[in-house]
């Protein structure tokens, strides 16, 4: 079973080519549930779990939902884990690693690819420019077949991984800054002079917190993670984030730029030295 949890739709289009692949069910993770996640498995089914990069952590509702993880196998199952991420990931893994020991989980093999970023933060302020987005999707698109054939073929012990050069000040550090200051939905705000009223904001958020009744607000339901999914979808531009995404470049996963990605010819050295989740 391939469960993936995505805000602007770069980690499900991994996950897809991942559930294709084995031939297993692709499931998004219902972060919202309370209590525990039962997951029943048949013999030979993997166990897959895929998503974003955020902070150079694993989204804190992903952490909260692996740690309520209870699986149901006939034998031990083949566990991995894939991210995606606009740089590298940090300490990503560690942490992920932690969770699922805590429900009894061993992690056999882990994976990451770049994809474009997302972010308008405070040091991370740069989603990419559509050019750029279609050379990380090509690049990714180019990786994702191996590591696809390592995940089908359960090789175990495999990191395969955007490494970071300064992962505890990355993950420990900044990631705590983000976590402490900028996940919460009490920063966002709606020009309502540029709102269409369409609900699109609503229908993306990955973690039902958007009502747009008649105009989107937030419910402050605890599950945010300030994927920034509803300012990326929102053809008005009208919803804002701490003042920081007004005019600013959006960005989420179409077949469109699938389609470009697939038309580059790329040099596989023009993006190793990106730093851009």
């Amino acid at each position: 079973m391939v469960f993936y949890f995505s805000g602007t739709g770069n980690t499900r289009w991994v996950a897809e080519q991942i559930a294709q692949a084995t031939g297993e069910q692709l499931m998004p993770m219902d972060v919202t549930s309370q209590g525990t996640v039962n997951v029943q498995l048949a013999a030979d089914e993997r166990l897959g779990i895929c998503f974003p990069v955020h902070g150079w952590r694993p989204p804190v509702v992903v952490r909260n939902w692996v740690r309520r993880l209870v699986v149901h196998s006939p034998a031990r199952p083949f566990c991995y884990a894939f991210a995606t991420a606009g740089d590298d990931v940090g300490l990503t893994f560690d942490y992920l690693r932690e969770d699922l020991a805590s429900a009894d989980i061993t992690l056999d093999s882990i994976f990451s690819v770049i994809m474009p970023d997302t972010y308008h933060f405070p040091l991370i302020d740069q989603v990419d420019k559509p050019e750029d987005a279609v050379h990380k999707i090509a690049k990714a698109a180019r990786q994702l077949p191996a590591m696809i054939d390592d995940i089908v073929a359960r090789k175990q012990g495999i990191v395969n991984i955007n490494e970071s050069h300064w992962p505890r000040i990355n993950s420990q550090l900044l990631g705590s800054f983000f976590i402490n200051h900028w996940v919460t939905d009490s920063k966002f705000s709606v020009d309502p002079a540029l709102c269409l009223h369409c609900g699109k904001c609503e229908r993306v958020c990955p973690v039902g917190d958007v009502k747009c009744q008649p105009e989107p607000r937030w419910l402050h339901n605890g599950y945010c993670t300030t994927c920034l999914a509803c300012f990326h979808y929102c053809p008005a531009h009208a919803i804002d984030f701490a003042g920081r995404t007004r005019g600013k470049r959006q960005y989420y996963f179409t077949d469109e730029l699938l389609r470009r990605a697939a038309q580059e010819p790329l040099d596989d050295n023009i993006l190793d030295d990106s730093s851009d989740d």
